[in-house]
């Protein structure tokens, strides 16, 4: 693993456990009412994409050890770039189906750490 992956993935798992923890237990419904926890949870995908972009670009093993990596980063990219066409329901896709593997994946890495 490169020296600055181990950051990287940190910053995944920190922006992917924020959202995890600020949106247990809450339905589509109260997401969508919700535009300042909308506004954190896409912050923090941002930052998860951003954060597995640069991996892919210093440690591209790193990066193709988790699933769906590029799929994170192009993720990413509607949320900056596409701001005025993201449907709430897409983003709370990617909290019930999309952030328990990517968490598991970066622990994984992580633990291979100690």
């Amino acid at each position: 693993m490169q020296p600055r992956a181990p950051k990287l993935l940190e910053d995944i798992r920190s922006a992917a456990d924020f959202v995890r923890v600020e949106t247990q237990g809450l339905t589509l419904q109260e997401f969508q009412h919700n535009r300042v926890l909308r506004q954190a949870v896409e912050r923090n995908f941002e930052i998860i994409g951003e954060a597995m972009r640069r991996l892919e670009k210093d440690d591209p093993d790193t990066a193709a050890r988790i699933t769906d990596y590029r799929r994170i980063i192009a993720f990413r990219n509607v949320l900056i770039h596409g701001y005025d066409i993201i449907d709430p329901a897409i983003v709370w896709g990617a909290i019930t189906d999309d952030l328990a593997p990517l968490l598991r994946d970066v622990e994984t890495l992580l633990g291979t750490l100690d």
